[in-house]
């Protein structure tokens, strides 16, 4: 007899299982907008309800990155997918689109139904809060590519935006104001740091800490927020001027980002009730807490740029959307810092 794709590694039973586990996840995340469901070549989703003027789409791709590590050594993996979708949709939020559809890859070196349908799950629940579709996706079986009991994900987005709508930050001025919006955490960058400082020089995970009220471990594994259905809903009904999504390189990459040329943010330290898990990774680094803005959000997953008097009704619709603003400075000219600490 010869030699198989079982006996080559590939399993194409499991990911049939897969699949079937994964089914009801995935149907929980369907509109009326779904025209086929899993299991098809394509996914299609009708746009004809959006009555714009003059539609655009916006897409955005993402993975999780390293994070993965913590999910592999606490063996849960119900939250990460969460991660991948907050990272795709929180970023085509910040132009003003609504998240309409996502798409998922999971390449692993053995498939694991359960497992793989446990990281679904998290696709679909963080697709639920985001108000998407999940319509498709990939599960690669890689044997001899991938560790043992590893895996990768990564992430698609598309949404919607009318064009006269979009947020390109053309809008901030100087003396604009700027709204953080907590996070619930490191969310998803920096975990190449944060694995040095919390499990390569000592293995911290298991620790319970007082600040933190749970484990190390559980506190570096919550998931990102996904802040889109509040960003789509202020876009569209107040007068935002910028928001940028705090992922890799901070405050020091990401504000920039949405600031015209010749203005910078002005950042007041102390303004906003900082996680604690932040001034825990300065103490491990042997860092001041200053240190880490270039690394982390700080606390700030979201920062808002609106003028001066849309900035009580703007906090009043994020904290209408479940989550807590904080006013943390405002655009000045720049003087050669894009982000000024005072």
């Amino acid at each position: 007899m010869g030699i198989t794709y079982k006996d080559a590694g590939v399993d194409v039973t499991a990911g049939y299982q897969a699949v079937k586990l994964m089914r009801e996840h995935v149907s929980k995340t369907f509109d009326e907008n779904v025209l086929k469901g899993i299991g098809s070549f394509g996914g299609f989703y009708s746009i004809a309800p959006f009555k714009f003027e003059e539609p655009v789409l916006v897409a955005g791709t993402d993975g999780v990155g390293t994070k993965l590590k913590i999910a592999f050594m606490l063996d849960k993996h119900d939250t990460i997918g969460q991660d991948c979708v907050a990272m795709c949709v929180n970023d085509i939020a910040c132009q003003g689109a609504k998240p309409l559809l996502f798409l998922d890859y999971i390449a692993t070196a053995k498939l694991e139904p359960e497992k793989i349908a446990s990281i679904v799950k998290g696709v679909a629940d963080g697709c639920v809060l985001a108000g998407c579709a999940l319509i498709g996706g990939e599960t690669a079986e890689m044997p001899g590519f991938y560790t043992k009991d590893e895996y990768d994900i990564a992430g698609f987005s598309v949404g919607i935006a009318d064009k006269k709508r979009i947020i390109d930050g053309s809008a901030i001025k100087e003396g604009s104001v700027l709204i953080g919006v907590k996070s619930s955490g490191v969310h998803s960058n920096g975990y190449s740091l944060v694995r040095r400082l919390a499990i390569e020089e000592k293995n911290r995970l298991g620790e319970y800490v007082d600040e933190l009220s749970m484990t190390v471990g559980e506190a570096l594994l919550r998931p990102t927020h996904i802040y889109s259905s509040m960003m789509y809903n202020i876009a569209t009904t107040l007068n935002i001027q910028g928001m940028a999504h705090i992922t890799g390189g901070g405050f020091i990459e990401n504000i920039p980002r949405m600031l015209p040329e010749g203005l910078a943010a002005r950042v007041r330290l102390g303004s906003w009730d900082m996680d604690p898990i932040f001034p825990l990774l300065a103490k491990w680094a042997g860092t001041g807490v200053d240190e880490l803005y270039n690394t982390f959000n700080m606390g700030i997953g979201l920062v808002v740029a609106v003028a001066g008097e849309d900035c009580d009704a703007t906090c009043a619709a994020i904290k209408a959307g479940g989550f807590e603003p904080f006013v943390i400075g405002d655009v000045v000219k720049n003087t050669g810092k894009e982000v000024e600490f005072i």
